[in-house]
């Protein structure tokens, strides 16, 4: 966050730029320091004093309150205003009461899941913050130079989010967890809001508006959980009696639900899309939608067998289904990955609402690998609408030739979210088993709703192979930071399908064991198998590095009725027809707002079934 107040002040291109790969190498370090050398028990014993730490903190609460209050009456909504005045009223009712009789004996939880946390936030978040420095400059000087350069202010936004992100995953006193909750919330709303236009804004508003809902519960559930237990730690939640925690923990976990833009809250991600390609990595990959099903499974054992813990595992099977369902429907890619992003959080929070010990195994998996390929995928995007001027799927024909690196690359992002053996397959298949083990019914949720996952999957991986003639490469003026950050995710969404057993050994199954005693695992022969399948699919791409160099293009045979090449036919009446090529999106079956309403209408009944069952328990 210190690095954030820094950005903020620097007005030199190279400067920023220099402070940014210095902070950036550093963090990622201390990520990967953390996970190899350190012990859990290294960072607990930092000596710091709470109570200042705390008053720091309540300080910028009152800020944050005020701004967000103001923010609403200024634009005119009044429910912002009184959903923060409600949240921060009743934390400063909470303070005020109990504040010297609050007592935590571990201000930070740090264990494997944490640290598996913070390698991604570091990594990919860290990546993100590389790639955002070529690709906000030409966002300014080349292609809006109408929007008002406030790259300073953006860059430190990106900062103070990813420092946000750490306090989340390693605080243990529910307090400072809430605290750096509600900056991820503020951050966000910044973000989406950056072009300060008309759509950016209300976009912006309705994210804010969302993530706010959450934080009421979540506030709650703190005051709750004290009344009843006299604790405020997370550790201390996770282990309680469930006549006692389950209540909070619903709250807790309907917050997550808010974050993780999970019907009926999924707007505010589509949303998102408006903001620059970095935020929209930022908020689908590495941070904002994290935090929700980091909460969420974290309070997996608590859930377990619950009312509660079953009307979770619905909404993420209803939004899986649904999202699914809507992305069939859009040929904007960066929509698309939005409907994906929202799906597979679907599956993470179905994961975490059964709560066996095989549902937190998979979900802990399908954390890691959907936040390395997804980030590759939006950053490619990001590439292809400045050299492109679109980012219509459609308009994506024959990118192995307008743009054969990137085209691989993206081919490589495609693949890590669908294809045997690549990571998100593997965490399907062991949700599948999990789910089917636990709740049958569910189950029926998974498999309709991976059907047009591998549609709409195979739909944009086909226009990227689709090649009608010549085409001019345009792969130039690529900033090298931007190059640099889209290789090392490529290599890092086949490292983490190759290591994914030594991830699982020393990372996920300890956690899981820890938690319950025994973890999920994958067997031998199926270990052999995807081997095999690496194999294979790792010389698919490499085919196509030929392509603008010495691969030669062929003309199309249209049967004998090709005209001046292979782009346009003659028909048997004697027209001559351009030759066309696109894809099936069901517009009148699947139509994307009726399909959308529909997810939403769903996920407004199930929040008030979560409702009524607090309300009973």
């Amino acid at each position: 966050m210190l690095t954030g107040v820094c950005l903020l002040a620097i007005r030199s291109d190279r400067l920023r730029r220099c402070l940014v790969i210095a902070v950036t190498a550093l963090l990622v370090a201390a990520s990967i320091a953390l996970a190899i050398k350190l012990a859990p028990n290294d960072l607990t014993a930092l000596k710091f004093d709470p109570q200042v730490i705390g008053h720091v903190m309540e300080a910028l609460e009152v800020a944050m309150a005020g701004f967000v209050i103001y923010i609403g009456l200024r634009r005119g909504r009044p429910l912002i205003a009184a959903l923060m005045l409600g949240q921060f009223a009743l934390m400063a009712w909470f303070g005020f009461q109990h504040g010297d009789g609050l007592q935590v004996e571990r201000q930070l939880l740090v264990d494997r899941f944490s640290i598996i946390m913070a390698l991604i936030i570091g990594i990919t978040g860290g990546l993100i913050c590389l790639y955002a420095l070529g690709y906000m400059r030409e966002f300014h000087e080349d292609y809006h130079p109408e929007i008002q350069d406030r790259r300073p202010f953006f860059f430190s936004l990106l900062f103070v989010f990813l420092g946000a992100m750490f306090g989340v995953v390693f605080a243990n006193n529910l307090i400072w967890l809430y605290f750096f909750w509600e900056v991820t919330t503020l951050c966000s709303f910044l973000l989406i809001g950056y072009k300060q236009n008309d759509e950016s804004i209300a976009n912006a508003l309705r994210a804010l508006t969302y993530n706010l809902i959450g934080g009421l519960g979540f506030a709650i559930a703190i005051v709750w959980f004290f009344h009843r237990s006299g604790s405020i730690e997370l550790t201390t939640l996770m282990r309680a009696a469930p006549v006692v925690a389950i209540v909070p923990a619903a709250l807790l976990a309907f917050a997550g639900i808010t974050k993780s833009a999970q019907f009926p809250f999924t707007g505010w991600l589509l949303g998102a899309m408006v903001a620059p390609t970095p935020v929209s990595a930022l908020l689908h990959s590495a941070t904002m939608v994290n935090a929700g099903v980091y909460l969420i499974i974290r309070l997996a054992p608590v859930l377990q067998g619950s009312m509660a813990g079953t009307v979770v595992a619905l909404v993420g099977a209803v939004t899986f289904l649904v999202a699914s369902l809507a992305a069939i429907g859009t040929s904007d890619a960066k929509k698309l990955l939005a409907y994906s992003t929202v799906a597979n959080l679907g599956l993470i929070v179905i994961c975490g609402g059964i709560g066996t010990y095989e549902a937190v195994w998979a979900g802990v998996l399908l954390i890691v690998f959907h936040a390395v390929a997804k980030c590759l995928l939006f950053l490619c995007v990001g590439v292809i609408e400045h050299k492109l001027h679109s980012r219509d799927i459609e308009q994506m024909g024959g990118l192995v030739l307008k743009l054969p690196r990137l085209s691989v690359m993206l081919q490589i992002g495609i693949a890590g979210m669908f294809l045997a053996p690549f990571g998100m397959l593997i965490s399907k298949w062991a949700v599948l088993k999990a789910v089917v083990d636990a709740n049958p019914l569910i189950a029926l949720f998974l498999v309709f709703g991976s059907a047009p996952t591998l549609f709409f999957w195979v739909k944009w991986l086909g226009k990227l192979l689709q090649i009608s003639g010549p085409a001019e490469n345009v792969e130039h003026g690529i900033d090298r930071l931007e190059w640099f950050a889209l290789s090392v995710l490529s290599v890092l969404t086949t490292l983490t399908c190759i290591l994914f057993p030594l991830i699982s050994t020393h990372l996920v199954e300890p956690y899981v064991t820890e938690i319950y005693g025994q973890s999920g695992h994958l067997a031998y022969g199926n270990l052999l198998i995807m081997s095999l399948m690496l194999v294979m699919v790792a010389l698919f791409p490499l085919s196509f590095f030929n392509y603008g160099w010495r691969g030669k293009v062929m003309d199309a045979y249209l049967g004998g009725g090709n005209v001046g090449g292979s782009t346009r036919f003659q028909a048997p009446m004697g027209a001559v027809h351009d030759v066309r090529m696109s894809n099936y999106y069901f517009a009148d079956i699947l139509n994307e707002a009726q399909v959308f309403r529909t997810g939403v209408t769903i996920g407004v009944l199930l929040s008030l079934i979560l409702l009524g069952v607090l309300i009973w328990l």
